[in-house]
């Protein structure tokens, strides 16, 4: 309960000083929400809400879970300087030639933060399981830009019990394991027309009912149907993708799961390929 509530306090407080967009979840009583708690700090400079939040000591607990490692690690700019081994290796794509980035240089990384939500990418539900094992010792955060087909991956390792950011990999999208479903995404997240194309002849669901804030519905739909039952956030541009050590294959499905910071909104969507294309099989929301 401690670890979530300092979570929670991290979340208010990069919310207060900008940094969290809430308006992507359709859940108004979740927004409403932190809309009344930023109304307090709403008056306090930047530079004094980073200060009160770098005095917020980290749990120890929190190297136990990435997940509330990172929390930390995007708000607080004294730990991160000390979380990170400088000089810190860039290695750029194509090459082996390593730049060297000296503690005086680091400007600091807020990630996710400013979007507000961060997306996981899994070959099966199965390794969803990792986001909470503790034993995992390897994290690589992957910043993705769709449109110029690049990605920037932060690799974490756990060292002596802590987590450390040790080396940054440019490359390009083409080079990974889930370069086909990213190209294939990349137009799915923009062009409303490729979407219903995309869709299985039926595809199953979950989502909020839209007479009861607090139940959902689940059922099946056509392609037609897609527009009136789509998640309220399909991210595009620029997206981060969170690896907690699982290995990426040429599989025939991918889980897209986007996962807000601090207004508690989830979407899981499954992909197949089914003779040759990615087609949108369930969702959600």
């Amino acid at each position: 309960m401690k670890k979530r509530a300092f979570r929670t306090a991290i979340a208010w407080g990069l919310l207060a000083i900008g940094f969290i967009a809430v308006g992507c979840s359709e859940k108004k009583s979740t927004a409403g929400g932190a809309q009344r708690d930023s109304l307090a700090v709403d008056s306090l400079p930047q530079d004094t809400l980073e200060s009160i939040i770098e005095e917020q000591p980290m749990p120890k607990a929190a190297d136990e879970l990435f997940d509330d490692f990172i929390f930390n690690f995007a708000a607080n700019r004294k730990l991160q300087r000390s979380r990170i081994q400088f000089p810190l290796k860039v290695y750029q794509r194509g090459s082996k030639t390593v730049k060297l980035i000296e503690k005086k240089d680091w400007k600091m990384e807020h990630f996710f933060m400013k979007q507000g939500y961060y997306t996981l990418i899994f070959d099966s539900p199965k390794q969803l399981s990792l986001v909470k094992d503790t034993t995992v010792g390897h994290v690589v955060i992957e910043k993705i830009g769709l449109k110029n087909q690049t990605v920037k991956q932060y690799v974490f390792h756990r060292i002596n019990g802590q987590w450390m950011m040790t080396s940054i990999n440019n490359k390009a999208l083409y080079e990974g394991s889930n370069a086909s479903f990213l190209q294939f995404y990349q137009r799915f997240a923009v062009d409303s027309a490729f979407q219903v194309s995309s869709m299985n002849d039926l595809v199953t669901f979950t989502a909020p009912d839209p007479d009861d804030d607090f139940s959902s519905i689940t059922g099946s739909i056509s392609p037609e149907q897609w527009a009136s039952f789509k998640p309220g956030l399909i991210p595009s541009g620029q997206i981060y993708n969170i690896i907690y050590g699982q290995t990426y294959t040429e599989s025939h499905q991918k889980l897209f799961v986007i996962r807000g910071v601090a207004n508690g909104m989830e979407t899981e969507m499954t992909f197949k390929k089914i003779r040759g294309r990615w087609k949108l099989t369930k969702f959600n929301s």
